[in-house]
């Protein structure tokens, strides 16, 4: 990884790249100036976040989607500089040396990285390894055309919905765009409850911040390249929007939502406010969400999530990683942990977005 020093003259140049306008929301941090601190932070870490279950083994997806907003934003912002840094941090990516099983959609993610890079660099190495992943993922798929990863855990909205419609807009090819959309279908006829939401499993009916983040991610990043005749668009268009207007009402004065969305007493918590406001925000960028209500919304939500950002570049008040459970009590009292890239990540995504917005 890098040295200190070489650390050091990375932020330097950083800081002068070719990105100088600087927008702010009602006063508050500008979204350059928060991505800088987030991403220098992703990029000072020496060692990759690992994901290692014994059957699974990768790149974790929580540094996985951090690394990919901070390549959404490089190539948003022309900033030249920072596309090297991510290709050099990530160069093992075009090897066989890192590690992945690719057999989890916790593992195949992974692609949605270096098909980004591909697209910021050029680089067929990245290319090859995400498209890979992306096509690995439905080989021999299941008799209704779902890929034999599908689980029925509300993170695989994302999961497997991010890598199809990132191979997508890479390809251009419609098989990748179908499959995220008959996979999203199926997710959303399955675990979507009347009111919107999800819960976070079949014996854990609660409504966890950031599984539903997932999912709301997941569904925006379908919507954002899914056309409007496709078969599938009308359906996952209302789900989406229910699921909106939902998270509407449960967001805090503050801009926050909570750890379990529905419950008052629940802590604010991070990770899942930054999902939910970059939702939104993909939602008024495509013009799904007409509602100034949802404008307001993500205002408020940046204005006090960046708040949780300290002067390293680290978010505050995340949860740490969740199991399903019987008990809510067990959501109640999950500790929060500050630097995690689950909380990294969707400030990312969400600073992407508001830059370029007009």
């Amino acid at each position: 990884m890098k040295t200190a020093t070489r650390f050091v003259l990375l932020l330097v140049l950083f800081s002068c790249s070719s990105v100088t306008k600087e927008k702010s929301v009602t006063g508050e941090r500008s979204f350059e100036e928060v991505s800088k601190k987030v991403i220098a932070d992703l990029l000072a870490r020496p060692d990759y976040m690992m994901y290692n279950t014994g059957d699974v083994v990768a790149m974790h997806y929580a540094e996985v989607c951090a690394a990919f907003g901070a390549a959404r934003i490089a190539g948003s912002t022309g900033n030249t500089v920072l596309v090297k840094a991510l290709a050099e941090r990530y160069s093992r990516l075009k090897t066989d040396s890192l590690p992945n099983t690719a057999n989890h959609v916790d593992a195949n993610v992974y692609g949605i990285l270096p098909l980004e890079l591909f697209v910021l660099t050029g680089d067929s190495s990245f290319y090859r390894q995400g498209i890979e992943l992306a096509d690995g993922q439905w080989k021999d798929p299941l008799p209704n055309g779902l890929t034999r990863q599908t689980r029925f855990w509300i993170d695989d909205v994302y999961m497997i919905g991010s890598l199809q419609i990132q191979a997508y807009r890479v390809t251009g090819k419609s098989k990748y765009l179908d499959r995220a959309a008959l996979e999203t279908v199926a997710y959303l006829d399955s675990l979507q409850e009347s009111n919107g939401l999800f819960h976070h499993g079949p014996e854990a009916p609660f409504y966890w911040g950031r599984g539903n983040g997932w999912v709301a991610a997941g569904l925006a990043d379908v919507l954002s390249e899914l056309p409007p005749d496709h078969t599938q668009y009308a359906k996952i268009e209302t789900g989406y929007k229910k699921m909106m207007a939902a998270l509407l009402s449960f967001q805090t004065e503050d801009g926050m939502w909570r750890q379990l969305l529905d419950v008052e007493s629940a802590w604010k918590e991070t990770s899942c406010t930054g999902m939910f406001a970059y939702a939104m925000a993909v939602g008024i960028k495509t013009g799904i969400l007409a509602n100034t209500a949802y404008q307001t919304a993500c205002v408020k939500a940046w204005n006090t999530l960046t708040g949780y950002i300290d002067e390293t570049g680290k978010m505050n008040g995340v949860c740490v990683g969740t199991g399903q459970s019987t008990d809510i009590n067990y959501y109640l009292n999950r500790p929060t942990i500050s630097g995690d890239f689950h909380g990294q990540a969707p400030v990312l995504w969400l600073a992407n977005v508001l830059i370029q917005l007009p």
